[in-house]
């Protein structure tokens, strides 16, 4: 038995080689392309608001997902890609950013019309939407807090024309009432199963809620050309300028074609590699989201500009907090000032150091260190805009507000030659019944446990939270065979394990979020709000409807197999 188990680690070894050798010749030499080249593109709008005889109206837009090509970079010949869109002709990647505004509903109705057949590979192996009749998609609104039938349950996908549909798919039209705070949203695919390679098509576009009453008097770059939202991603490349995944799986005799984690080499931004923007000695809003995969940044100014955070997520910060650099995971978003007048040269290079996969990965290279340049004009002028001392006041996270304690705890599995096979949060597929079932209006107290080497960064779909505390757990090993054999961090005495040393949670990371880095080895603690967090009014729709929500990892690969679990709202 011995023998056959080496001789099938060896085959696959080899296999998997070839695999790669073949590959990587297949694979456009990126250190050959020539960085900074093409402009930063500055994505289509589109209001999601009307103005009718002066007063702001509710808006219908109609948003589609096309099949088309797409240049990445000058000298990548053009790639097929999925886009959003109002046309085919005006889809792009990223889609149209929405701009609504607060309190003014926006309806969408989403369109498929992609083709029969996925531009990349997928696997039938792990829990997916396997529809007969094109490629299946529903659209997430990411950090949005609407109703459920708007959510984009994983399973209320639809194809082509609406021609077959999920079993819980309810309708066409999605309202999103945009009644929470100000902020800036994304939104993407999220089907079952196909949201990695979905997204990883291009299925991906911005989303801000404005409050100009709140948010003009902060006197921050606002609207113009000094507010600009940057959605980064990584991808790799074929040489005909298709878009590169691995076809083979790291467990192929369990999934063909899953792999755990997908990195590409190529840093896009709004849609270009490595792109350029000539900008005035004066202050940029930045409102950077990390639409990628799996793959964190760590951005900092090789010239040595800082961040002024303003805000993360999708919530504003009490006051301003100055970094050198930024860390972000997946989904997660930092809105930043960056004072271009303070800088002593006359470019700026954005750059990443982030090890993939992060923490204890590989370590950047020439081609993914990079992000994009920052060309400064010489002269000096006049600055409008300011960085206040104060932002906006939220009120704080009040834990004895909790009415309910959970335990969550992320379980990664692996075959017999150590490869990862999947990943469940509590021990549970997603199809098991819900678990966490909060009251809608409350706050609980989550103790998130990563048993994992990777981190997690955990989003939560309706809900806000504050991280609270972050505590090392001692003799790991010991506690985890405990979790494997009992799922249960009560019975397997969590307080004797959770006692090690405290990371402190960065200033800039302390205010709502709705996606947090889950450190491996830590009990992360968190205090989640089922409620609107800048004001005591009850949600304007009804949050216990079917299909209910998720929560899961937000590094897609693990999301789709099958780091997802539902979360039913209760009245």
């Amino acid at each position: 038995m011995e023998r056959l188990l080496v001789f099938h680690l060896i085959l696959l070894v080899v296999i998997r080689e070839v695999t790669n050798i073949c590959a990587e010749g297949l694979l456009i030499n990126l250190s050959k392309l020539e960085m900074f080249v093409d402009e930063l593109p500055d994505m289509p709008k589109l209001n999601g608001f009307d103005v009718v005889n002066g007063a702001l109206k509710p808006k219908s837009l109609r948003i589609g997902m096309y099949n088309k090509k797409w240049k990445f970079h000058r000298d990548i010949p053009p790639t097929p890609v999925f886009a959003y869109g109002t046309s085919k002709y005006t889809a792009t990647v990223p889609g149209p950013t929405i701009e609504a505004l607060h309190g003014i509903a926006t309806y969408v109705t989403w369109y498929n019309q992609l083709p029969s057949k996925h531009i990349l590979p997928w696997d039938p192996t792990i829990p997916t939407a396997m529809p007969k009749t094109g490629v299946p998609t529903v659209v997430h609104l990411h950090g949005g807090i609407e109703e459920p039938e708007s959510d984009g349950n994983a399973n209320a996908w639809f194809t082509v024309g609406f021609k077959e549909r999920g079993p819980t798919w309810t309708k066409k039209t999605y309202r999103y009432h945009n009644y929470q705070q100000p902020g800036n949203l994304w939104y993407h695919d999220h089907a079952m199963g196909l949201t990695r390679v979905n997204l990883l098509a291009g299925l991906i576009g911005a989303y801000v809620i404005r409050h100009p009453v709140v948010e003009a008097p902060l006197g921050l770059p606002y609207l113009d050309e000094f507010d600009r939202t940057l959605v980064v991603f990584d991808r790799s490349f074929a040489i005909d300028g298709s878009i590169y995944m691995n076809s083979t799986g790291n467990n192929p005799s369990i999934h063909p074609q899953w792999q755990p984690e997908y990195f590409g080499d190529a840093i896009i931004v709004n849609g270009k590699a490595w792109p350029k923007l000539t900008v005035r000695r004066r202050k940029y809003r930045l409102r950077i989201i990390n639409a990628s995969n799996a793959r964190f940044f760590r951005f900092f100014f090789t010239n040595g500009l800082q961040f002024i955070h303003v805000a993360a997520d999708s919530v504003y910060l009490s006051e301003p907090v100055m970094t050198n650099n930024t860390l972000l995971a997946p989904s997660e978003i930092a809105d930043v000032v960056v004072d271009f007048s303070t800088s002593t040269s006359d470019f700026a290079i954005l750059a990443n150091d982030a090890a993939y996969p992060y923490p204890s990965g590989d370590p950047v290279n020439e081609a993914n260190g990079k992000v994009m340049k920052f060309t400064i004009k010489k002269n000096r002028e006049l600055d409008t805009w300011r960085v206040p001392k104060r932002l906006m006041n939220y009120p704080s996270a009040d834990p004895s507000s909790a009415v309910h304690t959970r335990y969550i705890a992320m379980y990664e599995y692996t075959s017999d030659i150590d490869e990862p096979t999947h990943l469940f949060l509590n021990g549970k597929s997603y199809e098991a019944p819900a678990t966490e079932t909060p009251k809608v209006g409350t706050s609980e107290v989550w103790n998130v446990i990563n048993l994992t080497e990777d981190n997690h960064p955990l989003h939560i779909h309706l809900g806000l939270f504050v991280v609270m505390d972050q505590t090392e757990l001692v003799d790991v090993e010991e506690f985890k065979a405990c979790m494997l054999e009992k799922n249960d961090a009560i019975k397997c005495h969590i307080e004797k394990y959770a006692r090690g040393r405290k990371l402190e949670v960065v200033a800039h990371e302390k205010g709502w979020k709705n996606v947090y880095k889950i450190t491996p080895g830590y009990v992360t603690k968190i205090l989640v709000k089922f409620s609107y967090v800048h004001s005591n009014e009850s949600y304007p729709f009804d949050a216990t409807a079917e299909p209910g929500y998720v929560y899961h990892c937000h590094i897609l690969d693990h999301e789709d197999n099958a780091m997802m679990r539902p979360l039913k709202m209760i009245k």
